[in-house]
């Protein structure tokens, strides 16, 4: 199925109850030292896993409350998903990967990024280092495990392209998102398409082997992953998704400067969490995604229109969305981060 036909099937009831969702303020707490605090869910893309951990850290830290915010994280289930819950207003806030929100749009969802955080994609082909992945030309008759329809696979195509690689020489097989890691250690395929911060250090930790990476920001392709969303509702009700907005920001910042304070955060945080070492792996690597070279040295989620530009026509040639829009469109600069 393609992916237009995918999403046009996920997003209509969620269009719906788009339409049909209270607006307003989610709710008022009271700190431990008297402050009025707005209730505030946010929607991850995923179990916790170590991308996350500016979140739980800004919470710890006190950040978000001074910012008035009583935040609560809750798990996804994939981005489409959190996408749907978003738009829906049956979240506050979501956190989801930037071509989910584009399909959204595409489709008629209210729904807007408040800003990317994950400016330079994760997504990669992993495998076992004794697979000697070195370049896209090595992937030639080696068997790939991918999710039919999600954004990995329908850029892995422009990937290989790009890198004077034939599609037809690379078989894909189509896996569930968590079967995908199972497949290569079973040895059904040689590699996975995934995200360098996520399945990577749980296959190596699993495995107890090396895995190397074939980024695709390292061989020309580069585009928008996750960040902070929100329905065009709640961006309308007052100045709820600018301190949202300015906390993240704070928060992603803090956890930056102490790593190992920001994983030591998520303690408790699911019974999925993967153990210490992998969520350390993880957080790493996401560090290394947080800006391109139009943001370098500012805060993060700070964007760039021209990187808006750049992910909205690439997917445009994927077959994500059917139109390529003005970046303001998917993005509301005016309540993204500052600085």
């Amino acid at each position: 199925m393609k992916l237009r036909t995918f999403a046009a099937a996920v997003l209509a009831p969620a269009v719906a109850l788009a339409s049909a969702a209270c607006g307003g303020d989610s709710g008022e707490t009271t700190s431990a030292s008297g402050k009025k605090l707005t209730k505030v869910t946010l929607t991850l893309n995923w179990y916790p896993y170590g991308e996350h951990a500016p979140f739980y850290y800004g919470e710890k830290k006190g950040i978000y409350e001074e910012h008035g915010i009583d935040l609560e994280i809750k798990a996804g289930q994939g981005s489409q998903k959190t996408v749907q819950a978003t738009g829906a207003g049956q979240t506050d806030f979501g956190w989801a990967d930037t071509p989910a929100l584009l399909a959204a749009v595409d489709k008629g969802m209210p729904i807007k990024s408040v800003g990317v955080f994950l400016q330079t994609t994760p997504a990669s082909v992993q495998a076992f280092a004794s697979k000697g992945l070195k370049r896209p030309a090595d992937l030639k008759g080696k068997r790939i495990a991918g999710t039919a329809g999600d954004a990995l696979s329908r850029t892995f195509p422009v990937f290989l392209k790009r890198n004077g690689v034939a599609e037809g020489d690379v078989p894909m097989q189509n896996t569930d998102p968590a079967g995908k890691i199972a497949a290569v250690m079973a040895g059904k395929t040689d590699g996975l398409v995934g995200f360098a911060n996520d399945q990577g250090p749980t296959m190596a930790q699993k495995s107890g082997k090396q895995v190397s990476y074939l980024r695709y920001s390292d061989f020309g392709l580069n585009f928008y992953s996750n960040g902070l969303m929100a329905g065009e509702r709640k961006l309308r009700g007052g100045d709820l998704a600018k301190r949202m907005v300015a906390a993240t920001s704070e928060a992603w910042a803090a956890a930056e400067a102490d790593p190992a304070g920001a994983v030591a955060s998520m303690a408790g945080a699911s019974e999925q969490l993967p153990p210490a070492p992998v969520l350390t792996e993880q957080f790493k690597t996401t560090l290394t995604l947080l800006h391109t070279a139009s943001t370098r040295g500012k805060a993060p989620g700070v964007n760039a229109e021209d990187d808006w530009k750049q992910t909205i026509a690439l997917f445009k040639q994927a077959g994500v969305i059917g139109k390529a829009e003005a970046p303001s469109k998917y993005w509301s600069p005016q309540a993204a981060a500052r600085g």
